[in-house]
């Protein structure tokens, strides 16, 4: 099964956070900090939102910085994804 975002959704795999701290401490799940950084697996086609015209600027493969608490998360063929809409990515990261 797959997913095809729609309008100005973008589907993202986020990236998972270390367990451990930088002195060495292991931290349970619980005290993990949620991922703010995904990869792009797939966009929307963008179009016409509420009588505006929706450009998408994301593409496929970039990894970008995402609102904490954005979107949806779902889980599908094991993989873990958050779908959100395009204007809750903050940035693109750069090397």
């Amino acid at each position: 099964m797959k997913i095809e975002p729609l309008f100005d959704r973008v589907l993202l795999i986020p990236q998972e956070n270390t367990n451990t701290t930088k002195s060495g401490i292991i931290l349970p799940s619980t005290a993990q900090e949620k991922p703010q950084i995904g990869i792009v697996e797939a966009i929307g086609s963008g179009g016409m939102m509420d009588g505006e015209e929706i450009v998408m600027q994301v593409k496929v493969g970039q990894k970008v910085l995402y609102n904490k608490y954005a979107g949806s998360e779902l889980k599908l063929n094991n993989v873990n994804y958050v779908i959100l809409r395009q204007s809750d990515i903050i940035g693109v990261l750069v090397n």
